[in-house]
């Protein structure tokens, strides 16, 4: 399968990196190599995360984020990469 990453999850991903590279020089490198490993790692294993609000959900192995993706036409879309420490009603008002 084939993965599509959405331009909302690009920018959620970069906001991800800003923050972590103003924590620390070099993190936001580091963020980005964990959640594109994760995000990789769906070519294996897409479909077998557990369904939230309609998608399925990627928890990071590193980081408290989780990547939301569907399948579709064996496609894999990755739509969002969002913040686990987020308040839960703005995560779900994001995904709509």
């Amino acid at each position: 399968m084939r993965v599509q990453v959405l331009d909302e999850a690009t920018r959620d991903l970069a906001d991800g990196y800003r923050f972590y590279e103003h924590q620390s020089e070099g993190l936001g490198d580091y963020f980005l190599d964990s959640i594109w490993s994760d995000i990789n790692s769906l070519r294996l294993y897409a479909g077998i995360h557990a369904a939230y609000l309609g998608y399925h959900r990627l928890l990071s192995k590193r980081f408290p984020f989780a990547v939301y993706y569907r399948i579709e036409d064996r496609i894999i879309r990755v739509c969002a990469v969002l913040d686990c420490r987020r308040n839960p009603e703005w995560i779900a008002e994001r995904l709509r």
